[in-house]
């Protein structure tokens, strides 16, 4: 059974989160946690609180069954592009150039592994 979890209107680019979304793509949840902890891209610390959202989804929705991060890993995880915030900064000879600040939508889904019965 997976469980979801959202982040929405994150303060960084989307291009810069992707990275960080990439890093840990199907990776099992104790080793992405791992990832996350020490890594120094901008949005490592919020992908991180929202996997740890997710895996606290996942044992509310399996009765607070507890995992130990070993049957559990991250089935999907994507950044779509959020709003976009434009501002004007004074050029010269009267000018304004236009300074967009972007912000993203983060969507982790954590799964458990399924082995075959053999």
């Amino acid at each position: 059974m997976e469980a979801l979890a959202i982040l929405r209107n994150v303060p960084t680019s989307p291009r810069k989160m992707r990275l960080v979304a990439d890093m840990i793509r199907g990776k099992k949840v104790n080793i992405a946690l791992g990832l996350l902890k020490f890594e120094p891209k901008v949005g490592a610390d919020k992908v991180e609180k929202l996997l740890l959202s997710a895996i606290s989804n996942w044992q509310q929705k399996n009765d607070g069954e507890r995992t130990d991060g070993t049957s559990l890993y991250v089935k999907t995880i994507f950044v779509d592009g959020g709003r976009i915030l434009k501002r004007f900064r004074p050029a010269p000879q009267g000018r304004a150039y236009r300074i967009r600040k972007r912000s993203n939508h983060v969507t982790i889904v954590v799964d458990t592994v399924n082995t075959p019965l053999n």
